[in-house]
C-alpha cells in the first residue's frame, strides 16, 4: 500500500542513493551500479559474471547532521567497487578513481537529478583502500572473505545535496 498523498506531499529530501545512482550509472557505462546487490543477481555476482560492480551505501554518521532543514541534505556514503582478475586489484583502484571523477564532475557541472536534487558539495573523507572481505565490520561479527580473484575497494565520501524545488 503506498503512502497517503498527504504524507507524500511532506517529503522534501530524497535518499542520497536516489541522487547518486543515476549520476554514477550515466557516468560509468558498462558498469553495474546499485545500492543493494540484486537478489536475482547474487549468484552471478559471486561467480563474477556481473563484475565490475559499484555498490553505493549511505554511511552511518558520527556526530551531527550539517544540512539545512529547508534546502540542503548532508550525509556520508561509501562506495564499494568489486572487480575480478585478471588485473582485478589494479582495476578496482582505477574504477574507484573513475567514480571519484564522475562524482566531482557532477558537482562541478551542477548536474541535477530530476525530482531528486543536485550535488552542492563533495568531500572524500577516506581515500580508496583495498579490503579483503564482503563488507567492513567492527566487533565480534566478521564477514566472509571474498572469493579468490575478486577485489573490493572502499571509499568514504561526504556530500551535500540541494533538494529539487
Amino acid at each position: 500500500m503506498p503512502l497517503p498523498d498527504a504524507v507524500d506531499e511532506l517529503v522534501e529530501f530524497a535518499p542520497l542513493e536516489d541522487v547518486l545512482l543515476p549520476i554514477l550509472r550515466d557516468g560509468l557505462p558498462g558498469v553495474a551500479v546499485y545500492s543493494l546487490i540484486p537478489e536475482e543477481g547474487l549468484r552471478a555476482f559471486v561467480e563474477g559474471e556481473v563484475l565490475p560492480f559499484v555498490l553505493v551505501r549511505r554511511h552511518a554518521q558520527q556526530g551531527y547532521w550539517d544540512g539545512d532543514i529547508r534546502f540542503l541534505d548532508q550525509g556520508d556514503f561509501t562506495i564499494h567497487t568489486f572487480t575480478a582478475d585478471p588485473d582485478g586489484d589494479e582495476d578496482g583502484a582505477r574504477l574507484s578513481d573513475a567514480v571519484r571523477v564522475v562524482l566531482r564532475n557532477a558537482w562541478m557541472n551542477k548536474v541535477t537529478v530530476p525530482g531528486r536534487g543536485s550535488v552542492t558539495r563533495l568531500r572524500m573523507l577516506e581515500s580508496p583502500r583495498r579490503v579483503t572481505d564482503w563488507a567492513t565490520s567492527s566487533g565480534p561479527v566478521q564477514y566472509a572473505d571474498l572469493p579468490t580473484g575478486v577485489w573490493r575497494y572502499e571509499t568514504l565520501y561526504g556530500i551535500t545535496i540541494r533538494r529539487a524545488l
